[in-house]
């Protein structure tokens, strides 16, 4: 009987992302099969398409017109039943492709691509070649009349105990000649196998005693319960800076890997994870895998090979991790659950909470989110009962928490410091010198000045690609746009009235130098976009600062959570202002917990800890508070905003954003999206749904193409999706599609 597959092609627009019915032949009928990566024809012109099969059905006749499919990838490749779930659960909730969804569970070299073969019909191909290495393994003993070199007689005899890759065999100093001779000899034999990798491998085994305070045991016993039970759960670890949450983390893992079953780490940014690895490395030895997105595609792909192949028990990643095929989980923990890099900003947009609770409840395994300032939403739901909240109050080894101060900026210029370092910061900085301690100081701006302008005309210099004003970076000597990464020679007069430029505002690279002018026997450390990217200089530069190379970290945010330095007992803040008075209406939970992290940095060891904040907004209550480490007041003052301006927790926002090359067009396609949304809207009774806009995005202009969007207040359920989708199908049918894309978000902040 035939033999068909369901299958998604890659390539089709959201509007026509459907199930394509395609013909097995028979050689390809045991290769074929539910999450098999496929090779069809497509379109008018039957132009190879790759695809993913998520049905196969069998049929008496073979309909007019069927394609047949041309190519299979080997079943490794085949997505497992709870990666194909997963490709469905983000078709509808993060309104996307099908495969988009694919290429965003599996990591490009588990992909496929189209080549052509010598007789020039269309096949699949592994994208990394290189993942796999030779392999030589002893065939027949040597006849006595073969006459073997010394070098082919040692290869012999090391083939002979065991096989060997050929890199193992170059070490040995057995080159590729010398296996060829045997080769030809019929000696050995060669075969590809794929490379075994451990990526940390110089990491000792070196189990430290997890001795728990009471406060710690408290909690481990809390959630010990869910894992015991082996039933779907959701927890919230509510634990102040340097309470020891990581230590509860290990507990809990142990207890896991001991029934048998494996654990999911996930970390907000890759310079979280060395920290992380080293530590679950040292205590579960060579069975961790990493997954993100600063291995390359080979390292990416063999520890992805290792999870599939159930080699590891635990993975450490970034937000993509979550999508790691482990088998049998027990234990997903989200650390530092608040931060916004957990939630997709392309295409699929998810949230990786979401994904997380899901995978939780359908594998029956506890998800356990963990920070000293959870989202307003996740307290919440922990508040109401729909999370187990946990809570520690205290700091390991009974630390206090580091005084906080704010420095008034307005006072340091009338005194006349018109520089980015206040006096008493300096000061501080001398001081933790002298004592032989270190400092951590936060600037979340990179570059040098954040603004030229001409002092006569007024005129910006901003990016002719982006509506943003370019960066003057002095270290590279160019001003660059952070938004698409042009660059443009340093102007001496204003290209608008030829009058004199002014740079104002100031990035990492200027209080770097600043600080090299105040403190010139200090050893100064700079952790930014611009000089963390060469590959593991995340990991170099914390472990040089760890050792004591460097007196100060200055960084942007990814130095404001989850590290862990004995020696550092001053944190210093730097233009927190710009961030108080950012877009969105997360802006204050976003300044309160960046504040909250970055001072819990200090004074986590022996030495206490303190901390400055600058701002020409001292009396400003979100300050106040985060001064204070009240996580209790502001989230009291952030509910009543929320409810009373109806935000999340208490609905949904649902952003939907066009981009166009023409503004024109692309403000009409939104205008007609919302008057296809009234429509439809209208007949589903009921439905809470509050649509605002279309308004411009701050930043209108990214990449030649203009951005707006409509801001949809609702309720994520099924109701609600099933209006989008049919919405976007609409669109697209009335060919809107070819004035503005649109992107459907589901976990905006009301900005991204």
């Amino acid at each position: 009987m035939p033999y068909f597959a369901q299958a998604a092609v890659d390539s089709a627009t959201i509007h026509f992302d459907k199930l394509y019915t395609y013909l097995v032949p028979e050689p390809l009928a045991e290769a074929v099969h539910p999450g098999s990566l496929v090779l069809v024809p497509f379109g008018r012109g039957n132009h190879p398409r790759m695809a993913v099969v998520l049905e196969c059905t069998q049929q008496p006749e073979v309909p007019p017109r069927t394609k047949t499919v041309l190519d299979a990838a080997p079943d490794e490749a085949r997505l497992t039943p709870d990666l194909l779930r997963l490709v469905y659960l983000l078709k509808e909730r993060a309104f996307c492709t099908y495969y988009e969804a694919v290429k965003a569970i599996i990591p490009y070299g588990a992909q496929y691509r189209m080549v052509q073969s010598e007789d020039g019909t269309p096949r699949l191909q592994s994208q990394m070649e290189r993942a796999t290495e030779n392999w030589y393994i002893a065939e027949n003993a040597p006849e006595e009349a073969v006459r073997l070199g010394p070098k082919q007689k040692l290869a012999l005899q090391l083939l002979q105990r065991h096989s060997m890759s050929e890199t193992a065999l170059e070490t040995a100093g057995i080159h590729r000649a010398v296996l060829k001779g045997l080769l030809e000899k019929a000696l050995i034999r060669q075969e590809k196998r794929w490379k075994a990798i451990d990526l940390y491998s110089e990491i000792p085994l070196q189990p430290e005693q997890i001795a728990l305070t009471e406060e710690q045991q408290a909690a481990y016993e809390a959630l010990m319960p869910a894992i015991e039970q082996g039933r779907g759960a959701a927890a919230l670890l509510h634990g102040v800076t340097g309470s020891g949450k990581t230590l509860v983390f290990f507990k809990l893992i142990e207890q896991v890997l001991a029934r048998g079953k494996t654990v999911m780490v996930l970390v907000p940014e890759i310079s979280l994870t060395p920290q992380m690895i080293l530590r679950l490395k040292k205590n579960f030895g060579k069975r961790v895998a990493v997954q993100h997105s600063a291995l390359n595609h080979t390292e990416r792909l063999l520890q992805w090979k290792m999870i599939q192949q159930g080699c590891v028990d635990i993975v450490v990643g970034t937000r993509s991790a979550v999508f790691t095929p482990l088998k049998n989980l027990g234990l997903i923990i989200m650390d530092e659950e608040q931060e916004h890099t957990y939630r997709s900003e392309s295409s699929p947009r998810y949230d990786a909470h979401e994904i997380a609770r899901w995978r939780a409840a359908y594998s029956n395994a506890l998800v356990l989110f963990a920070s000293a300032t959870p989202s307003v939403e996740s307290y919440y739901a922990a508040k109401t009962g729909r999370y187990q909240l946990v809570q520690m109050h205290r700091r390991y080894g009974g630390n206090p928490l580091p005084t906080v101060k704010l420095v008034d900026m307005r006072a340091e210029l009338m005194r006349g410091n018109a520089g980015e370092i206040s006096v008493e910061l300096a000061q501080e900085l001398q001081k933790n010198l002298l004592q032989g301690e270190q400092s951590i100081l936060l600037l979340n701006r990179r570059g040098y000045r954040t603004v030229c302008a001409c002092q006569d005309c007024g005129h910006v210099i901003k990016c002719q690609s982006c509506s943003v004003p370019m960066v003057y970076h002095k270290a590279q000597g160019h001003l660059m746009c952070h938004y698409c990464g042009k660059t443009l020679p340093l102007p001496s007069r204003c290209p608008q009235c030829g009058g004199t430029l002014r740079y104002t505002g100031f990035g990492t690279q200027k209080a770097e130098e600043e600080l090299e002018r105040l403190l010139p026997k200090a050893r100064i450390l700079r952790m930014d976009q611009d000089s963390t990217m060469a590959k593991n200089s995340h990991e170099k530069m914390l472990a040089a600062f760890a050792a004591g190379e460097y007196d100060i970290l200055l960084g942007t945010q990814m130095v404001a959570k989850g590290l862990d330095f004995a020696k550092v007992s001053l944190v210093g803040v730097l233009g927190i202002d710009n961030l108080l008075f950012g877009q969105g209406f997360r802006a204050y939970e976003n300044v309160f917990s960046l504040l909250t992290q970055v001072v819990g940095r200090g004074g986590r060891a022996e030495l206490p800890g303190r901390a400055l904040i600058q701002t020409t907004n001292p009396e400003h209550p979100v300050l106040q508070m985060a001064a204070t480490q009240n996580y209790e007041a502001f989230f009291a003052q952030e509910i009543t905003f929320r409810k009373a301006c109806l935000y999340p927790p208490f609905c949904a926002v649902c952003m939907v954003g066009f981009v166009g090359t023409n503004e024109a067009s692309v403000v009409q396609a939104a205008r007609q999206f919302s008057a296809i949304l009234a429509q439809k809207a209208a007949k589903v009774p009921g439905l809470p749904l509050r649509v605002l806009g279309p308004a411009p995005y701050s930043v209108v202009m990214v990449n030649n193409k203009f951005r707006y969007k409509l801001t949809i207040k609702c309720r994520n359920d099924k109701a609600f999706r099933a209006l989008i989708s049919a919405v976007i199908e609409e669109y697209g049918n009335q060919g809107l599609a070819a004035k503005a894309r649109v992107a459907v978000d589901m976990n905006s902040d009301g900005e991204r």
